[in-house]
């Protein structure tokens, strides 16, 4: 006599569910309705670096939610959305439940906008900054400091790299630092044979994003930037740094004017720059 078949669950309308490949279409339509401006290419190489979670309504995705790991201890959070037509329904409170759940054990880090903020709080996030986003098309080429000693990178730097960013973010990055150099032009500050700070640009959203950019002082920070973004001028440039760095004024006289602020939000104690490296410029807005 046979044994009965098992058939598997299938997610009821509402329910939290894996996000996987097949939901990264509605999801770039999700971002798009509220004018964000990744590209399908910005969302699969997110959902290859993290863990995501959707909800679905009548067969449509209206919430998505995505988190990071960085080591064992640490995570960022991004990608938070519901759709304008599902608001107030408790899906974010939903998706950030599954998202916390399943990274518990790590400190969670997140940008928020004014929207979200409300949300996190109540989950238990305190706020420990502020990252102002700048953009524009780059009119000029930003004058370089010549006694800023940059090369670009080689293979062989990547140990010097990962360290360097770890002491930076205080975050296990080597990840994300892989994905992101598989695909950037990477430059490097070094000094006595020792690198010192790092920078990077690549294809993302509207043009290209400069990040990150870890470097030991603003004068250091400035040369990355500008010799990263002399490749891009006439093109769309985008660059979301810290207000503790105080690079905004510099930025806007370069012609990268700032265009909005979100809040950088800790649940834990939230990672901290090491005495002598700072990363200046964040990857982007969700992946920190």
């Amino acid at each position: 006599m046979s044994s009965p078949a098992h058939t598997v669950a299938q997610p009821e309308s509402g329910d939290v569910m894996q996000l996987d490949v097949n939901h990264l279409a509605e999801a770039l339509a999700l971002s798009q309705a509220l004018d964000w401006p990744y590209r399908a290419e910005d969302w699969a190489f997110a959902h290859g670096l993290g863990r995501g979670f959707a909800i679905e309504s009548d067969g449509r995705l209206v919430g998505t939610a995505l988190w990071f790991p960085y080591g064992p201890d640490h995570a960022s959070a991004g990608m938070i959305i519901v759709a304008a037509e599902a608001q107030r329904q408790g899906i974010g409170a939903r998706l950030m439940a599954a998202l916390l759940a399943d990274a518990a054990g790590r400190t969670i880090i997140l940008n928020s906008t004014r929207e979200g903020e409300a949300l996190y709080t109540r989950l238990g996030f305190k706020p420990y900054g502020v990252v102002t986003q700048h953009q524009a098309v780059l009119k000029a080429t930003p004058a370089v400091d010549a006694s800023v000693p940059l090369r670009a990178s080689q293979p062989g730097d990547r140990a010097a790299l990962e360290a360097l960013d770890c002491a930076a973010s205080g975050m296990d990055r080597a990840a994300l630092l892989d994905a992101i150099f598989a695909i950037a032009e990477v430059q490097v500050v070094e000094r006595d044979g020792r690198i010192a700070g790092y920078g990077c640009v690549r294809r993302w959203g509207r043009g290209v994003v400069i990040g990150p950019v870890v470097a030991r002082d603003v004068r250091d920070a400035q040369a990355l930037i500008a010799t990263l973004g002399a490749r891009h001028v006439g093109e769309f440039v985008r660059i979301d740094v810290t207000t503790a760095c105080a690079l905004g004024p510099w930025l806007e006289a370069i012609g990268l004017p700032e265009v909005g602020q979100v809040v950088s939000m800790s649940l834990g104690e939230p990672p901290r720059s090491g005495p002598d490296t700072t990363l200046f410029a964040l990857s982007n807005q969700s992946l920190g």
